[in-house]
């Protein structure tokens, strides 16, 4: 009987281990990569005037989709939730201007792909020209975001100290809703990424100012569940593919991040290329 026991306790804990893996490997299996997002988080992701979800994060990670032949699906996701997402399965990673510094331990990481400052964005009148000028002011932040982590750490190189000086800190579920309430008046200064600070001035016009005192800098970087590195080594094998065929670079320019984006094109890339002009020039 004892045996028996152990025989069938064994083969559930084998097929267990069955689901696990396919769960883990989700992305793969069915050929589907299902993308977390903040889907108003231009110029990572958001939706354009046409309704459809565009960014620089997204159409790279479709990119990947058309290398491996997988279809890819965007789900948009509160910011807050998206480790509840990812745990539960029903994203295969988070893409969307994710920062992982301070965060390696939690998930896995792909190879980091822009290098991201945080900010802070003020209006040009409103007389706040550096950080301390902030003191006494209402400051807002992204819910769940890294600019909140930093203004809440009391970490080497935490803002916790900066952020004790403000009048108050005011947590929102996404930029939109908090640079409306800065041009309102009811914002004193914004703590947000640099990429999507700019693109926010670009589109809004004049009014509004970023102060050369940044709060840290950072870098993005996607995020698989810990422990997935199959996924993980897939996408980063692709990144750099398209990194060495120019797609990086294209989008990069077309999102106005060139100057922030670090996947550059492998030595080999580039002898290959340098190889094929001197080819076509003997030509």
């Amino acid at each position: 009987m004892k045996k028996k026991t152990v025989a069938v306790m064994m083969a559930a804990l084998m097929a267990m281990g069955m689901v696990s893996a396919v769960n883990v490997q989700a992305g793969i299996e069915d050929k589907t990569l299902i993308v977390g997002f903040d889907a108003e988080y231009p110029p990572y992701g958001y939706m354009d005037e046409d309704g459809e979800y565009t960014g620089f994060d997204l159409e790279l990670a479709q990119a990947v989709c058309d290398l491996e032949g997988w279809e890819l699906e965007k789900k948009p996701i509160s910011w807050d939730s998206k480790d509840q997402e990812l745990d539960a399965g029903s994203i295969d990673c988070i893409w969307n201007g994710f920062t992982m510094n301070g965060r390696e331990d939690d998930y896995t990481f792909s190879v980091p792909y822009v290098d991201n400052s945080q900010v802070i964005v003020v209006a040009e009148d409103s007389g706040i020209d550096k950080l301390t000028d902030l003191a006494g002011k209402t400051v807002g932040v992204q819910a769940a975001s890294a600019a909140l982590d930093l203004l809440q750490s009391e970490e080497e190189g935490g803002q916790k100290e900066l952020a004790d000086t403000f009048g108050a800190l005011n947590e929102f579920a996404d930029y939109n809703t908090a640079f409306t309430e800065l041009q309102a008046g009811a914002l004193d200064a914004l703590a947000i990424d640099v990429g999507v600070a700019n693109y926010q001035l670009k589109s809004r016009g004049e009014g509004f100012k970023i102060l050369d005192e940044t709060l840290n800098t950072e870098q993005y970087a996607i995020g698989f569940k810990k422990g997935n590195d199959e996924l993980c080594d897939i996408v980063n094998k692709d990144l750099q593919k398209l990194a060495d065929d120019g797609t990086v670079a294209k989008l990069a320019e077309k999102y106005d991040i060139a100057d922030m984006v670090t996947l550059t094109g492998s030595d080999d890339a580039s002898a290959d290329d340098a190889a094929a002009d001197t080819a076509e020039e003997a030509e």
